[in-house]
């Protein structure tokens, strides 16, 4: 330890702010790059890496030539007006508008600048088209910039802007020629995955000039100067810095946060002419910025953390006098420690800001000290910020809502959340407005009836993240539980936690409330209508088609006054019951659902009832009506920013692009929902997997895709088919038992309850496994079940599955001609869809059918056009397939089952199996069979295994012999020396080329599963 590191007083010297340092090149570029033309600067950086000081330094030269900038902030805290930030730009711009002659364009502002109505032209006539509504408060921003000779508007945080916000921003670089430049900041690991902004950067229109600019950390040098500066630049010795250079990463807050920590700690000393640290290897600097802020504030007296505490709980730019209101201070104590604040950096004043507004240097430093408020401190403080905030004008509707719900003043907090939420979906906000809705519900303790008043508000689709309705079905589950309720609001209470129990997911949880609750409910209500829709949907354990049908058919009529929006939704969603229960009665109802409406209330309703009908559509076979009402229901979330419904939409895009064999770049589109467990819902994962597990299938990669697939039938709406495509994997693989077990499960439900819609897929493989399992009684009562409860619907894909039984029926009892004949009319009709994936493996079957026939000439050229249609398709693996079938064994086919079809095998080889043992016999390891058939090595693993069951051998070598003393495989001739005069035969195809001789004898055949 040295001594003498103090001033002769004693003290150590008072901390300087830090010298702008390390930021030259990004200065030069920012300012040559606004000299020209309007251009779009992007300045992305992580927390505390210097944006903000980047922006000042630079608009204080800009300053300094003349060049008006406007700047405003996104703050975190989503505000329910819209432009929120470029509003705050405008107003802290410009005291008065009288003297800017704006047009009657400038009348579109009054909404959102009331102190100026005397001042702006008279509010111009409404328009119906909310777009269009918005647009032109778009121009009559660029007017006001124009009169204003506004040549830069900087916004900082933009990772937390509003969407109307992104859209002005995109509005204004798609002018031409583009108003006034932009420099933006933001963080792009909290930039969401559906933002607009992401499209701003990287989808500018041509002609447009972008400039990226990524402020680096600090380098040592680097922060050699900028401690230094802090310490009145005093020299600052090279350990010190590389101690807090690693320890900060560089990071300049950090940095300046550590400094100021020791400074306050009297932890620096002066040695060899310069400053230090003491013992570098002891005391160790907090590890984040939070950690450093808080020790600092511990070490402030009771009144200054009190001012501390006020501005973090106001948490954005706050006036002078609504902060010493929230402190509870007198004017005089608040003065002193106020400036004791800001004398330790700890605040700052803007004061280019006309009204002193005083803010946290930094949202961590805020953060950190709002988490250190006493709790009852912190609700006192949120009910004075409430009660100062509320006599402002325009009143901060959203800020007084999240103020007296933290203050827990539950009457204040609904009153100001319903508003907040109202002026949200004025503005076209409808995901702020769930958000808001939300947050009330999940953090408050409310009354049953207020309560169950919110929860019919909340668009939960509108919601990110993956799980928002726990906390809304244990706010529901806690009322039932801890409050003294009526039977009609127990009822109320019950029937929403089924309801949000089912849009969760939790199908029979959710069922049995509802159940319960129905005794209870008004006869008549929106209520109990709904209530009826949401029993009526076949999902869960299904039951028998007519019962849920009679939900909707014996449902009284409504005698309660419905509001237009209940009317809106039980419309749209008794159109989604009936075309799941296979009524065709569903597409007059699906046509009552409008194209257009400018509420976003009623369009997030739409867009969510276009996405359910083009899913049955898809379901039913009607791919055009499904591609048109997904088409339609994008447009609506588009147009209406409701982003967090696109995932749904595209989502059942994939799946239909499935089916139609749209393909290209679907596998990635797929794979990005399903990936992303953060902000896609998991219902909409899960039909991506299934999308995923297909593909997979289709490429051969068989275990990966099973796993997919079991990941997708964990919801319910995706567990049907997923358990289909299952049991036809393990077909393949000639596991009929498995196929059985998992059919077993759904039979009931599909079959014996007459679910046509969900048997597309699911009946062809029912009736291939019972087939399979030589019990063709059972799988003709699954066809002619099926059969009935089509009848002539006008379902093209359940139709052309129907067909497809048929010929599994036909070939499974020998009748192979009929069979051959049913597979190609199964094959005309998935191609008149078009389902062309489909159609090419009936085709394919319906040709082994004619070779078992002894048709070979017909059944080869039809398994040529096949592997020809599968290759342009995409689906090599299955054309690889053929291929290696046409030329197996000199150019003879593969022998087809006859008799019990498809896959019937009992302990005869699979036709996968006979290809694994072939090239087992030929000498390939399991790694090689897999790489040659594109599969893992773990199926192939699996296969051998059944063979050798199968064939009653316990290794691979008596498997090889086995099959070739039994004829399954021809042995090849020995090896035959070439001739080296010989010359090739030009004309012979390699892949029918067989090497001569048993390529591994039994004495030299790999042991294991190698």
């Amino acid at each position: 330890m040295v001594a003498g590191a103090r001033k002769d007083d004693g003290r150590l010297p008072a901390l300087c702010g830090p010298r702008f340092v390390g930021r030259d090149r990004e200065l030069d570029t920012l300012g040559s790059a606004l000299e020209r033309t309007p251009v779009v600067v992007l300045i992305d950086g992580e927390a505390g890496i210097g944006k903000t000081r980047l922006l000042r330094e630079f608009l204080a030269s800009a300053a300094e030539r003349g060049r008006r900038a406007l700047v405003g902030a996104c703050l975190e805290l989503r505000v329910p007006y819209t432009l929120g930030a470029v509003v705050d730009a405008v107003r802290d711009g410009v005291d008065n508008v009288a003297g800017l002659r704006l047009s009657g364009l400038g009348g579109a502002l009054r909404p959102l600048f009331p102190e100026w109505a005397d001042a702006l032209p008279p509010a111009p006539e409404a328009l119906e088209d909310a777009t269009a509504a918005r647009h032109r408060l778009f121009r009559a921003f660029v007017e006001i910039l124009g009169r204003l000779d506004v040549v830069l508007l900087a916004l900082e945080d933009v990772h937390w802007a509003d969407e109307a916000t992104l859209e002005f921003l995109l509005f204004l670089v798609s002018r031409r020629p583009q108003p006034v430049s932009l420099v933006l900041t933001f963080r792009r690991d909290e930039v969401p995955s559906a933002s607009l902004l992401l499209r701003l950067a990287s989808r500018l229109p041509s002609g447009t000039h972008l400039v990226r600019l990524t402020p680096e950390p600090l380098d040592v040098a680097e922060t050699v100067s900028f401690v230094s500066s802090m310490l009145g630049g005093e020299y600052v010795s090279h350990e010190f810095a590389s101690f807090l250079h690693a320890r900060t990463e560089g990071v300049p807050l950090a940095v300046e946060e550590s400094v100021r920590l020791m400074h306050d700690r009297a932890d620096l000393i002066r040695r060899d002419g310069g400053w230090a640290r003491r013992r570098l290897e002891r005391i160790e600097v907090p590890p984040t910025i939070r950690d450093a802020m808080l020790e600092r504030v511990q070490r402030l007296g009771p009144d200054t953390r009190t001012v501390l505490y006020a501005a973090a709980v106001l948490s954005g730019p706050v006036d002078i006098a609504t902060l010493r209101a929230v402190t509870g201070l007198s004017e005089e104590r608040f003065a002193a420690q106020a400036a004791e604040a800001l004398g330790n950096g700890l605040l700052r004043e803007d004061r280019q800001d006309r009204h002193g507004q005083w803010s946290f240097r930094h949202s961590l430093a805020c953060d950190a000290v709002y988490d250190a408020i006493p709790a009852g401190e912190r609700r006192a403080m949120h009910l004075r910020a409430g009660r100062t905030l509320e006599r402002c004008f325009p009143a901060p509707v959203a800020q007084l809502a999240r103020h007296f719900r933290l203050a827990g003043d539950v009457e204040a907090a609904c009153r100001y959340t319903e508003r907040a939420s109202d002026l949200c979906v004025q503005s076209g906000d409808v995901a702020t407005s769930a958000l808001l809705l939300h947050s009330l519900v999940a953090t408050v303790p409310l009354p049953a009836g207020a309560l169950v008043g919110l929860v019919t508000r909340i668009q939960f689709q509108a919601l990110s993240g993956a799980d928002p309705y726990s906390a809304v079905i244990g706010a529901l589950r806690s009322a039932l539980a801890g409050q003294v309720l009526t039977p009609v609001e127990r009822a109320s209470v019950r029937f929403q936690v089924g309801r949000v129990l089912m849009v969760a997911g939790e199908i029979e949880a959710g069922r049995h409330e509802i159940l319960t609750a129905m005794p209870d409910l008004p006869p008549g209500s929106a209520e109990t209508a709904r209530a009826r829709v949401l029993l009526a949907l076949p999902l869960g354990n299904a039951r028998p088609v007519s019962e849920h049908l009679r939900w909707l058919r014996e449902a009284p009529p409504l005698t309660q006054p419905v509001a237009s929006l209940d009317r809106l939704r039980l419309s749209v969603e008794r159109a989604f019951a009936l075309l799941m229960l296979g009524e065709e009665a569903g597409w007059a109802a699906a046509l009552e659902i409008p194209d257009e409406v400018q509420d976003p209330q009623e369009a997030s309703v739409v867009a969510i009832g276009h996405t359910n009908v083009g899913e049955e559509a898809t379901r039913w076979g009607r791919y055009e009506e499904a591609r048109i009402r997904l088409g339609k229901a994008r447009t609506l979330a588009e147009r209406h920013q409701l982003l967090d419904y696109l995932d749904s939409i595209a989502s059942s895009r994939a799946h239909l692009d499935w089916f139609t064999g749209a393909w290209s770049g679907l596998a990635e589109r797929a794979a990005r929902l399903v990936d992303d467990d953060g902000g896609v819902r998991l219902k909409d994962r899960c039909e991506a997997a299934l999308v995923v597990g297909l593909l997979q299938a289709a490429a051969g990669d068989r275990e990966a895709a099973k796993e997919r697939l079991r990941f997708a039938g964990g919801d319910d709406q995706q567990r049907i088919e997923a358990a289909a495509v299952l049991a036809q994997l393990y077909l393949g693989d000639g596991e009929v038992d498995e196929a059985l077990r998992l059919t077993d499960r759904l039979a009931e439900v599909v079959v014996g309850g007459g679910l046509w819609s969900r048997a597309v897929e699911f009946a062809p493989a029912r009736t291939a496994a019972l087939a399979a399992a030589g019990r063709i009684g059972p799988a003709t009562d699954v066809v002619n079940a099926l059969e009935r409860a089509l009848g002539d619907r006008d379902a093209p894909a359940p139709q052309a599955s129907l067909v497809l039984c048929r010929a599994i029926l036909a070939e499974a009892d020998g009748r192979l001609t009929d069979a051959a004949a049913l597979f190609a009319r199964a094959a005309d009709a998935w191609e008149a869809l078009p389902r062309p994936y489909d159609a090419l493996l009936a085709r394919e079957r319906s040709a082994r059918c004619l070779l078992a026939k002894g048709r070979e000439e017909d059944g080869l050229s039809l398994l040529s056009d096949v592997a020809r249609g599968l290759s342009e398709l995409g689906a090599h693996y299955d054309a690889g397939r053929i291929g290696r079938s046409l030329t197996a064994g000199g150019g003879a086919v593969l022998a087809v089952t006859r008799g019990r079809g498809r896959p019937g095998y009992g302990n005869r080889l699979s036709p996968r199996e006979s290809e694994v043992v072939r090239l087992l016999v030929e000498g390939l390891t399991n790694r090689q069979i897999a790489d040659a058939l594109v599969v893992s090595a773990q199926t192939v693993a699996s296969q051998v295994k059944s063979a050798m069951r199968k064939l009653d051998v316990t290794s691979r070598t008596a498997l090889a012999v086995r099959v070739v003393e039994s004829g399954l495989v021809v042995a090849p001739d020995p090896v035959v020396a070439p001739d080296p005069v010989a010359a090739p035969d030009p004309v012979a195809a390699p892949d029918l080329a067989v090497e001569p001789g048993l390529a591994v004898q039994p004495d030299r055949l790999p042991s294991g599963d190698e």
